[in-house]
């Protein structure tokens, strides 16, 4: 099983449930510096496969996470404080052209011999885009554009030279130099009908929010049977929030506490900020409001044994990575290094 988390981009998760960590200020110069290259040393350490890099490009810290650091700048300091770890930057089109960042992707993959994946995140947070300036777009029109996207880096990373002409994007005989070391890796998020479908023709992996096993195996069934018809496998990684207790009922008595600390008001907030992404945060479960994206909804809740019991279920179904949010102690030392080698 192969394993990921998150890279410190934000310093300010929701405030969903009351008495969350408060937002604190980021770290900045050589304090940043020195925290980026101990987290780096520490999640090499304890042997992860994965690291993403994500991007919110602006967020309240309230009803969602705060704003982040440029994911293509701390991609390259981790590209410098890394030797094994392989990185996921999250790129959102239309905040960049394909062309411009196959070119800052293939520097990337000489700098790291090959560690370097891009995962396409077509993105769901309206005010952002607007902030920003980026064409909104409707839902099913962002996924044509990260088709596209998608499209161009590929044939910038194998053609030696190519043009292409599209709705949202263009080359006129693009000689792309340095020539990447290694085949294009493309990530995805988002489970809609329109991002299934883009997985299944266009992705190597597609990222998953936190949900029961039922929901996963059923979104694994629906793009692997589309990706066989397209002649393409596709692969899965899952998000999970753990919370490990010596006993299941000290974790679930602590789950039940913070749900029952839930806002109400943030909650109905979260609902209206995320109504831009489908399949998404679109469901009832108390869970899937506990944290950034629905991790607590995979359950990986209770004992050391339970928790790994869990992990297999989502193995027998299909789940190739856990992409972990890393806060916990116990989950640390007594079932990852049991996932990893599943």
């Amino acid at each position: 099983m192969l394993t990921c988390t998150w890279a410190p981009t934000v310093f300010a998760g929701p405030q969903l449930v009351a008495g969350a960590q408060a937002r604190r200020r980021p770290p900045e110069g050589a304090e940043l510096t020195g925290f980026i290259r101990q987290y780096a040393a520490r999640i090499e350490a304890l042997g992860l496969s994965h690291l993403l890099i994500a991007q919110r490009w602006w967020g309240s810290a309230q009803e969602i996470e705060g704003s982040s650091l440029d994911c293509t700048a701390m991609t390259a300091f981790f590209a410098a404080w890394t030797e094994s770890i392989n990185l996921v930057t999250a790129i959102h089109p239309g905040f960049f052209q394909p062309t411009a960042m196959a070119k800052w992707g293939a520097t990337i993959d000489q700098m790291t011999g090959g560690r370097w994946s891009i995962n396409v995140t077509s993105g769901w947070n309206r005010r952002e885009f607007n902030m920003y300036g980026i064409d909104w777009l409707d839902h099913d029109q962002r996924y044509a554009r990260s088709r596209e996207f998608i499209d161009v880096l590929r044939m910038a990373w194998s053609d030696d030279e190519f043009s292409y002409e599209g709705q949202f994007y263009s080359a006129d005989g693009l000689q792309m130099e340095p020539r990447p070391t290694a085949p294009l890796n493309v990530f995805q998020g988002g489970q809609s009908e329109a991002a299934m479908s883009m997985a299944a023709t266009h992705s190597d992996w597609m990222f998953l929010n936190g949900g029961s096993v039922e929901k996963t195996a059923n979104i694994i069934r629906t793009v692997r049977t589309r990706a066989d018809a397209a002649g393409r496998t596709v692969r899965f990684a899952l998000y999970a929030h753990p919370l490990c207790q010596p006993t299941d009922a000290q974790a679930w008595r602590e789950i039940d506490d913070r749900v029952r600390a839930i806002d109400p008001t943030l909650r109905q907030r979260r609902r209206e900020s995320v109504s831009g992404a489908e399949g998404m945060w679109s469901n009832d479960d108390d869970l899937s409001q506990l944290d950034t994206n629905e991790g607590y909804a995979s359950r990986l809740i209770g004992s050391p044994d339970s928790v790994i019991e869990q992990v297999e279920a989502f193995r027998d179904v299909g789940v190739d990575m856990l992409h972990l949010a890393l806060d916990d102690t116990l989950f640390e030392e007594a079932v990852l290094p049991a996932v990893i080698q599943m």
